[in-house]
């Protein structure tokens, strides 16, 4: 991930300087958690994303460097909640906020930082962003509460897998990009810059739970098995039970209605053996090209060629 931000290594050393500086705060848990959150590392992909998608339409101004906080700010703050609705101990190999601190302190602290971000698209004073990231920030919690509906679930639908990947992921993709496109004020691409975050975004939440099946816990910093012992049926899962057989459906089935990953092994022979990954790792291929093919109408330069890339190699990481 390091060679991506490269090309914008400079804003976003602002961008990682205004992190710090907008965690300020007369609290000191609020900064405390925020720091510890920030310290966590991470891809920082979302605020990349805006910074590339300015570049590809001409400057980077400190109005982009401002909203690429503001999505961070959007997406830890989801991050802080969902470790409390999940009861996660673990996030990037490290305990998570709610493990060191306990859940209320992350849960008012998450909102500090949402309300933070708020303060700072008012800074960036563009009431065409503003209602984007309002309304962004709105799907995103819709899709954490259609998430926590299906969980337990084993009758989740496909339609139903992707609504909730849609939601809670992929619109903040979409967000960090069309964002830039608003603020450059180039309204032209910011259709295909909306495409190609959110198809990048449906990519990397496949590749995400295709992970949780087949990935290396110190790569991916959490366990195999999360997702099924969380009782959420994935697309992994979703596919399993339609193409396995009864016996092993039912497997599957019990699994996520109690929540239990006491059969993890004989779960992940079947999502193997019966092609459910492959299933999975094709579907993101699609989302993969799609967000390729979404930044054909923008102009050639070294940032669009490398937002390519950035969605190419998301169906070969490892964590």
């Amino acid at each position: 991930m390091q060679n991506f931000h490269q090309i914008v290594a400079g804003p976003f050393a602002d961008v990682d300087r205004l992190i710090v500086s907008q965690l300020h705060s007369k609290v000191g848990l609020v900064e405390n958690i925020g720091q510890y959150i920030v310290e966590a590392g991470g891809k920082r992909l979302r605020p990349l994303l805006t910074l590339l998608s300015a570049g590809a339409l001409g400057d980077i101004e400190n109005q982009h460097t401002k909203l690429a906080v503001v999505i961070e700010f959007i997406h830890t703050a989801t991050l802080l909640h969902d470790d409390v609705v999940d009861l996660s101990l673990l996030r990037r190999g490290r305990p998570t906020a709610n493990a060191q601190w306990g859940n209320a302190p992350s849960v008012l602290v998450g909102d500090f930082i949402y309300s933070r971000a708020f303060q700072m698209l008012v800074d960036i004073g563009d009431m065409d962003v503003m209602a984007l990231l309002s309304d962004t920030t709105n799907t995103v919690a819709e899709g954490e509460v259609l998430q926590l509906t299906r969980a337990g679930q084993p009758d989740t639908s496909e339609d139903d897998y992707y609504a909730v990947i849609h939601s809670k992921t992929a619109v903040l993709f979409s967000a960090a990009c069309r964002g830039a496109a608003l603020i450059s004020r180039k309204p032209e691409h910011a259709d295909a810059l909306e495409t190609y975050g959110l198809q990048l975004g449906l990519a990397f939440q496949l590749i995400d739970d295709l992970l949780d099946y087949e990935g290396d816990p110190k790569e991916t910093g959490k366990n195999i098995g999360d997702d099924l012992a969380e009782g959420k049926p994935t697309l992994p899962l979703i596919r399993a039970m339609q193409c396995a057989s009864e016996a092993d459906a039912e497997i599957i089935r019990q699994a996520i209605t109690n929540k239990d990953a006491s059969h993890l092994s004989d779960i992940l022979n079947i999502v193997s053996s019966c092609g459910a990954l492959e299933y999975t790792r094709a579907a993101a291929e699609t989302a993969s090209h799609k967000a390729v093919e979404a930044l054909n109408t923008l102009p050639d330069s070294p940032y669009r060629q490398t937002m390519q890339n950035l969605a190419l190699e998301a169906l070969a990481r490892r964590g």
